[in-house]
């Protein structure tokens, strides 16, 4: 019986029978829940004052309500978004190639991969698999073995920054991590989104746990079982705002320095990070240009950094100057 039961959810629902798919709606499903839950309690332990509040400021309580859907919305959008594949620009530079090839005598005028900020999609010409190559291989130090960077479960080639999700299942462009709440890696592509997603949800659980501390001291003592909820509620939120607010922080300083959490966290198994010093940031190219990347230039290309030169890093090594930090290039 339950077994077919079982059949029937899976042919009405086909993306039920993937257990990874089906854990990640779950873990979806769990947190809109809980949001949901939080929400409702405010409703409905006291709506005669959530009433005088809305009455009496509307616009903060139209805000929280603002807030509180443009968060799930935001969630949505970034566990929905790629995070920007190598078999995506690989195919991104294919595309490039059949324009080129359609019509030689005039450029092309979409650009679709870029190495600091230099649009290639009128550079990139032949197969475009051995366009890739040599675009990668370029980004290498000379004498590097095409081996040592081709990924051994897609068999393709890496460029820098890139590593395997074995969640995914796919190589990532600038891989950060991999979000169980999110269903997805976080890389180049959706960073920014989940930044903005992370901030969003730190606001919110603030701003509920100033409206449960507001309403336990008016309504203290009056309903036992009611408290011990709004408490036990407000504990969790509390515990999930200092997760939050530290998340926030260790990826707005990623952001300022231009690294990812896999970078920081396994920088001596990287090969290429090895021989760098603990304080020297490989790819960053100064605060402010550091932002600017993050928040504006990754939306229509994919941005492939090569490797730093000897010279850079012996640039970046220095001791900053007085001058580097008034003009963002720490």
């Amino acid at each position: 019986m339950m077994a077919e039961f079982r059949d029937r959810c899976y042919a009405c629902f086909p993306c039920l029978s993937d257990p990874g798919r089906r854990s990640a709606i779950c873990l979806k499903v769990a947190l809109v829940s809980i949001h949901a839950v939080y929400l409702a309690v405010l409703f409905l332990v006291d709506p005669h004052r959530l009433l005088h509040t809305a009455t009496n400021h509307p616009w903060s309580f139209a805000l929280y309500l603002l807030l509180f859907v443009a968060t799930l919305i935001q969630y949505f959008i970034t566990s929905n978004t790629s995070p920007g594949y190598v078999l995506d620009a690989m195919r991104a530079i294919s595309d490039g190639d059949s324009l080129l090839r359609s019509d030689s005598k005039q450029p092309a005028t979409t650009k679709y991969v870029s190495v600091d900020g230099n649009p290639l999609g009128t550079t990139l010409l032949g197969d475009h698999t051995t366009s890739w190559t040599k675009l990668v291989m370029d980004m290498y130090p000379p004498g590097s073995s095409m081996r040592q960077w081709t990924c051994t479960s897609c068999n393709v080639l890496q460029p820098p920054r890139a590593k395997h999700c074995h969640d995914c299942d796919k190589c990532v462009l600038q891989f950060d991590h991999h979000c169980v709440w999110l269903g997805t890696c976080i890389g180049q592509a959706n960073h920014c989104r989940f930044w903005w997603y992370i901030c969003a949800e730190t606001t919110l659980c603030l701003w509920t746990a100033i409206l449960y501390i507001v309403y336990l001291k008016a309504n203290f003592s009056r309903s036992w079982s009611v408290d011990a909820v709004m408490i036990v509620l407000l504990l969790t939120s509390s515990i999930s705002l200092v997760f939050l607010v530290l998340l926030l922080i260790f990826h707005s300083y990623l952001v300022l320095t231009n690294q990812t959490t896999y970078e920081l966290v396994r920088r001596r198994r990287i090969p290429y990070m090895r021989g760098i010093p603990e304080r020297v940031y490989p790819f960053s190219k100064g605060i402010c240009r550091n932002l600017y990347n993050f928040c504006w230039s990754r939306s229509s290309i994919y941005n492939l950094e090569p490797l730093p030169s000897a010279e850079e890093l012996d640039a970046k090594s220095r001791p900053l100057s007085f001058s580097d930090v008034l003009c963002c290039s720490c």
